[in-house]
């Protein structure tokens, strides 16, 4: 069974930091990549960060880039989002997620990507 689970959210003051985690298991064997989606209230899930299969490979979303890091750790399948100097349109549900395609997250397919955690909720208070 396929399980993405997230961690690390919670409440903070715009310009502080956060580490987001998600531990990986059950994934069918093959190279995957992986991201991070969020979704605002009353908006559409959209596309944050993404890192290839081998972690030589990064993308962002413009309005993160800069600010935000993802990376992945293989030895205890785990995926990261360090977000930096957090601003109130940064407050969303966070959403871990892979897939097999990388070009899936750089045009934003949505509906396209296989695999996804529950999210959890980063609230950033002015």
């Amino acid at each position: 069974q396929v399980q993405l689970i997230e961690s690390g959210g919670g409440t903070v003051q715009v310009g502080d930091s956060l580490r987001l985690s998600c531990a990986v298991s059950g994934m069918p064997s093959g190279s995957y990549a992986m991201g991070w989606f969020r979704q605002a209230p009353g908006k559409q899930r959209e596309f944050v960060a993404v890192v290839s299969w081998s972690g030589s490979s990064t993308y962002y979303a413009d309005s993160v880039k800069g600010r935000f890091t993802i990376s992945r750790t293989y030895g205890d399948n785990m995926l990261y989002l360090q977000m930096n100097n957090l601003k109130p349109e940064d407050t969303a549900v966070y959403y871990c997620s892979a897939d097999s395609a990388f070009v899936n997250y750089v045009q934003e397919r949505t509906d396209e990507i296989e695999f996804w955690g529950r999210g959890t909720l980063v609230t950033v208070s002015s």
